[in-house]
């Protein structure tokens, strides 16, 4: 016979109670509480994350940002992709005898360069992260800033030591069409937007540009408007006084960052021209993030201590320190 005695349920032994549950899942429960006020927050709202660095080149890393950009997109998010891809470029101009030479940042772009930074970033980069998120589920398009006239740049002169250089084919950017990255994003999709621009000069015999990817997602975040520009990077974020220090400064202001530029190394300063122009162009914060971390855009975007550097219009209340998102 079957005992149906009070804490007891068939042959299988007594029942488990909640109290006496051992609730192995509960520290999950409270990062997803803890989480609830940054989701709320950022329902609905345009974030661009510049796809570069280390994170790139690194297999679970490149993994790890694809989960963190379709949780975004899951979790009410829009989320805009827009890469470069300088270790694949560097790594076919090689194999091709082509040299790699940079100028304060900036990739110096002969015609033949030209050629494979279009391939190597609309042919393989793209491809490639589009694919990684597509594994989630039929939501990411690749694109490049050539399409549908998203972006039109003209020739970039580099500053050296105060003197004007020619760099080649670098483009500065000087408009964006929003058009089809909105339709995109209407349509519940997530833009992967290669950096390359059409060119504003129609006799341009060579027509695109190689644009830097942390000015070109600024750029087309202040067009869209986005609540956040993220750019992942190989450093922790900008460091209080390098290289006397490691420390990180976790938040300033766009004049607070405009001071420091003419003391930046030249690697740091399209990131943080690219985050300056963006908070002085409408977008909410720019926050520039160690893209060697996995999750490291959930950890900055959807945790109270956040990680990174994050730059905020002058006249921004503190978001962090104990206040309410």
């Amino acid at each position: 016979m079957t005992d149906t005695s009070a804490g007891t349920t068939g042959t299988t032994g007594p029942a488990v109670t909640g109290p006496t549950r051992k609730h192995t899942a509960l520290p999950k429960a409270r990062i997803l509480i803890e989480a609830l006020p940054w989701l709320t927050r950022h329902h609905g709202k345009t974030v661009v994350i510049k796809f570069g660095g280390n994170a790139m080149v690194d297999e679970e890393l490149k993994a790890a940002f694809a989960q963190d950009v379709v949780f975004l997109h899951h979790a009410g998010l829009r989320p805009v992709v827009v890469h470069g891809g300088g270790p694949q470029i560097s790594a076919q101009l090689d194999r091709l005898g082509l040299e790699s030479e940079f100028k304060a940042g900036l990739r110096v772009t002969t015609p033949e360069a030209m050629d494979v930074v279009r391939m190597v970033l609309a042919g393989q980069v793209q491809r490639e992260l589009v694919g990684l998120l597509n594994a989630h589920g039929p939501l990411a398009v690749g694109m490049t800033g050539e399409d549908a006239h998203t972006m039109t740049a003209t020739k970039h002169y580099a500053d050296v030591g105060g003197e004007r250089v020619d760099i080649g084919r670098v483009g500065e950017i000087t408009a964006v069409d929003t058009g089809a990255v909105q339709a995109l994003l209407d349509n519940g999709r997530i833009p992967v937007i290669s950096s390359v621009a059409r060119s504003a000069d129609e006799a341009d015999a060579h027509g695109v540009f190689n644009v830097n990817a942390d000015t070109a997602a600024a750029a087309l975040a202040a067009a869209l408007g986005a609540e956040t520009l993220m750019v992942l990077t190989d450093v922790e974020g900008l460091y209080e006084d390098w290289p006397h220090s490691d420390e990180v400064i976790s938040r300033l202001t766009a004049s607070e960052l405009e001071a420091l530029l003419p003391d930046l190394a030249s690697g740091m300063v399209p990131k943080m021209e690219g985050c300056l122009h963006a908070v002085r162009n409408g977008v909410t914060t720019a926050r520039v993030i160690d893209g060697r971390v996995q999750h490291s855009i959930l950890l900055e975007i959807f945790t109270d201590e956040g990680i990174g550097t994050m730059v905020v219009p002058d006249d921004a209340a503190n978001e962090r320190e104990g206040q309410q998102p």
